[in-house]
């Protein structure tokens, strides 16, 4: 039994648990109506990096699903925040692989963003290369952010998901890029997505709970799993994404607990 009645909060996962790309999971509304019923407090956290916290709001309300943009929390703006901490975003220069997800999070932070590369004056290039998925990714895009950190610039990923999943199937994530970088490159990437616990941490910070009272929900053991047990958080794995009761049988480590889907969470839920 799943001591919801103990909680405060929940940061709940994207890609996997309440949709396969636009296609929403069995539940969808009724999991949302019952969170609100419940006095439950929410994130939205994804390692997804594509879309801005106004792009998701505008795909969830699609869903027939209502929230505020306050209650999201992507991989990207994690990286933004993460990086106005450790340097001065108004002196500081960012080339960026990723969509407008990647984007708009560095400019509401201060930075200013490059896309070239001045092989002759290489002071006035980027000082940081964020990189996160790009479904335009180009062989320029990649040979830019090439020459950049051979310059010395420092590389961050928003996540190291190898894949995502998507209502057509599992299709290539950003850690696949980060790959080739570091392959063409020799510099490994500081990564802020799960499962680093940045993002919990500042999930938490926003839900102002603690981890005693915050559960964990989503797909992936190897992100979402694993970043709540860094985190020092407990965790609800559903089957609807990537990891599978196979991979569970042979991980090192494991959620609280398992259900099959968002439809079984609201049932839990009801009966708290």
């Amino acid at each position: 039994m799943i001591p919801f009645s103990d909680i405060q909060a929940l940061i709940i996962d994207m890609d996997g648990v309440l949709w396969h790309g636009s296609q929403p999971l069995p539940g969808l509304i009724d999991f949302f109506e019952t969170l609100r019923a419940k006095h439950l407090r929410f994130i939205l956290a994804t390692n997804n990096a594509t879309l801005t916290a106004e792009q998701y709001v505008i795909k969830l309300a699609g869903m027939g699903v209502f929230i505020n943009a306050d209650q999201i929390l992507t991989s990207a703006m994690a990286t933004a925040s993460y990086l106005s901490r450790e340097v001065d975003p108004t002196t500081s220069r960012v080339f960026v692989i990723g969509e407008e997800g990647a984007r708009a999070p560095l400019l509401e932070q201060g930075f200013t963003l490059t896309d070239t590369f001045d092989p002759v004056n290489t002071q006035t290039n980027a000082d940081i290369v964020v990189c996160g998925l790009d479904r335009t990714l180009t062989w320029q895009k990649l040979a830019t952010a090439t020459y950049t950190l051979h310059a010395g610039a420092k590389f961050i990923g928003t996540n190291a998901d190898t894949s995502l999943p998507t209502e057509q199937g599992m299709t290539i994530g950003n850690g696949a890029i980060l790959a080739a970088l570091q392959a063409a490159t020799g510099v490994k990437p500081i990564t802020i997505g799960k499962p680093e616990p940045i993002m919990y941490r500042q999930a938490m910070a926003l839900l102002g709970t603690d981890t005693n009272k915050t559960i964990a929900i989503g797909d992936r053991l190897d992100t979402d799993i694993l970043g709540a047990v860094r985190a020092d958080i407990r965790s609800l794995m559903v089957l609807t994404g990537v990891s599978s009761e196979e991979d569970l049988k042979v991980s090192d480590f494991q959620p609280t607990w398992v259900m099959q889907d968002i439809r079984a969470i609201t049932q839990a839920l009801q009966i708290t």
